[in-house]
């Protein structure tokens, strides 16, 4: 069995769904259809159970998932030892928002276990930039939240979290148990600087333009609304001082945490970082 047929199968076989998986390697449908068919040929059996609502995986696919799933991670594994014997064994990561995350806790653990010769360097950056300075060249990977400016770039979604606005305690607006976007329409919001990328400010915006007080940091976002009541959204289930509250939006989207290379990157490093972050925000 062919590694790269391998990593087709367990795409396919943790999103269940071809054109996701499609999307995920960054090519068309039906040449990973056909792949799947050659590899269900070559096994002799059936790995996906078909219907008009999706995907399963047959007896013999969940066998193949856990014994692919090895056989990527020792492969890995191996290039990863090649790299370091070569002097390459370092990868710096890009961070947005949280570390404190648990998730991120689980993928730094794994990662350590599974890589623990690599040198790991961590760049913590400001709101200005979701890709953590991967466009500019100044990180390998970013594990950030979407959404933004896609192009050129290899995302992989981690987790969604809903999202909140945050609210002084004593606004008249932290009463309440939930909101709409309609109901925040005449408050003032937080704005990013000029040339931050559009898709992320328009996100983070509720999708309308808005007025309100320009940030680059969540301190300056908490100051922002403890000074002059300014609202703003943010992920829900994060800790906050008393001084905040967190009122949940029914009708936006939730936010993605995701993980991100330059699309084409065949770094083992950083395709092992991304499989490990998969799994690490599964649990």
């Amino acid at each position: 069995m062919e590694l790269r047929t391998l990593r087709y199968f367990v795409a396919v076989a943790e999103e269940l769904h071809f054109g996701r998986a499609a999307t995920r390697l960054h090519m068309s449908q039906p040449p990973l259809s056909r792949a799947i068919k050659r590899l269900e040929a070559e096994v002799g059996a059936l790995l996906f159970a078909r219907s008009t609502t999706g995907v399963t995986l047959t007896p013999v696919g969940t066998v193949l998932l856990d014994e692919a799933r090895a056989l990527l991670d020792h492969a890995d594994r191996v290039r990863v030892r090649v790299s370091a014997a070569a002097g390459a064994a370092t990868i710096t990561v890009g961070i947005l928002g949280d570390s404190t995350d648990p998730g991120a806790a689980r993928l730094a653990a794994a990662y350590r276990r599974n890589h623990p010769g690599v040198d790991v360097r961590i760049r913590d950056t400001d709101l200005t930039d979701p890709t953590c300075g991967l466009r500019a060249g100044l990180v390998d990977v970013a594990l950030t939240r979407a959404p933004f400016d896609e192009t050129g770039l290899a995302v992989r979604a981690l987790r969604a979290d809903p999202v909140g606005v945050v609210l002084r305690a004593d606004d008249p607006l932290a009463r309440r148990d939930a909101l709409r976007l309609a109901e925040l329409r005449n408050r003032r919001w937080f704005q990013f600087p000029q040339g931050t990328d559009p898709i992320w400010q328009s996100y983070w915006n509720g999708g309308s333009p808005r007025e309100g007080p320009v940030v680059r940091t969540v301190q300056e976002c908490l100051q922002a609304v403890l000074w002059n009541g300014t609202v703003g959204l943010a992920p829900l289930g994060h800790d906050l001082p008393a001084e905040f509250t967190v009122v949940p939006l029914i009708d936006m989207a939730p936010s993605r945490v995701v993980a991100v290379c330059n699309e084409g990157d065949t770094n083992p490093l950083i395709r092992s970082f991304i499989n490990i972050a998969t799994a690490a925000y599964r649990h």
